[in-house]
């Protein structure tokens, strides 16, 4: 048998071919998979949860003073330190990329949480909650920044003071 000599037409056009083949492959594959989220930054974590915190003392405080009376006027400037240090910690969180972003911030005064909402607040119930958040700021600390650091110690160190104070308050 003979051989053939290949012509450089046939070689161009297997080429073609092949090319063929593989784009037509390349468009059947499936598309890649979309990148995973990347966590949650701890740091906005934690001022989540000290912020819901702030929230729900804010709402305890409210309810205590709803009772009338030189009550409301003695609880008043731990309330309004309370809705200064959550002012602060709202600043620092970082801005939502959502729609969400685009709506009006949060009031300063947040609707009580179902488990604030009814009974009589008594002045060593907030006391009480008082040291607890207190106790807690020197383990939040660990490993954050350090503004946020001098923050929460600063917060700690106010909350020390009422749960103080609040011995005084009738």
């Amino acid at each position: 048998m003979r051989q053939r000599a290949l012509t450089r037409r046939a070689v161009l056009r297997g080429t073609a071919a092949g090319a063929a083949v593989v784009a037509a492959a390349g468009c059947s594959a499936p598309p890649p998979a979309p990148p995973k989220p990347a966590p949650p930054d701890p740091e906005t974590v934690l001022l989540t949860k000290v912020i819901a915190a702030k929230e729900e003392m804010i709402a305890l405080y409210r309810r205590a003073a709803a009772s009338g009376g030189d009550r409301a006027a003695e609880l008043q400037p731990f309330q309004r330190r309370h809705e200064a240090h959550l002012a602060e910690l709202r600043r620092r969180l970082p801005p939502r990329p959502s729609p969400a972003a685009s709506s009006p911030a949060p009031s300063l005064s947040p609707s009580p949480s179902p488990s604030t909402q009814g009974a009589r607040v008594p002045v060593s119930r907030l006391r009480q909650l008082e040291r607890e958040a207190a106790a807690t700021r020197p383990r939040q600390i660990d490993g954050v920044s350090p503004s946020l650091a001098q923050l929460l110690s600063c917060i700690g160190a106010c909350e020390a003071a009422h749960a103080v104070a609040l011995a005084r308050v009738s």
